[in-house]
């Protein structure tokens, strides 16, 4: 079981302020931690580390294989954890595919960017020190402060700080063309 849906335990309402938990949405976040991130992130780090040894033939604690391991995981798993994230959430809560695009255009490279400045760091410990059997299981420790940092932005509709994220990539695309 992924400790990803117990981030959601503290709910608070905007007209008050008293403790509540939104179990409707503990147990959808906990079915993706579950469904997901369980199966998905064993296979991801047992073939991670496969591919490194097997097919880089890279020594497996090696600078080397943890930088091309951090990597990997930010430019493959990290965009498709994101990816399935916000589309699973956004159906979940009711929301149509057109809503859900439209909330992946808001949320998705805001919190590909801020991500970025936080899990290759995590990576890193976990890919030097932690035996790839218990990889997993380190990393949902930090899922469950993710949860709650991806719950939050996506509970942040147009704040001004996710505008300025969002110019940053438009005019990156407007200079690529």
């Amino acid at each position: 079981m992924s400790l990803y849906g117990f981030s959601n335990l503290q709910h608070f309402q905007e007209s008050d302020v008293k403790f509540m938990i939104n179990w409707r949405r503990v147990a959808v976040t906990s079915m993706f931690g579950a469904g997901f991130v369980g199966p998905v992130g064993h296979f991801w780090y047992e073939g991670l580390d496969k591919f490194i040894r097997l097919k880089l033939h890279l020594m497996p604690k090696s600078v080397r294989a943890i930088a091309t391991k951090v990597a990997m995981d930010a430019m493959i798993f990290g965009p498709v954890h994101l990816f399935v994230f916000f589309s699973y959430m956004g159906l979940c809560s009711g929301k149509t595919i057109p809503q859900v695009k439209e909330d992946m255009k808001k949320n998705f490279f805001p919190a590909l960017i801020l991500e970025g400045g936080v899990w290759p760091f995590v990576q890193v410990f976990n890919f030097r020190y932690v035996p790839v059997k218990y990889q997993l299981l380190y990393v949902n420790l930090f899922c469950l402060m993710d949860s709650a940092f991806l719950s939050w932005l996506d509970q942040q509709k147009d704040a001004p700080w996710k505008q300025w994220l969002k110019s940053l990539n438009s005019s990156k695309e407007k200079g690529n063309h």
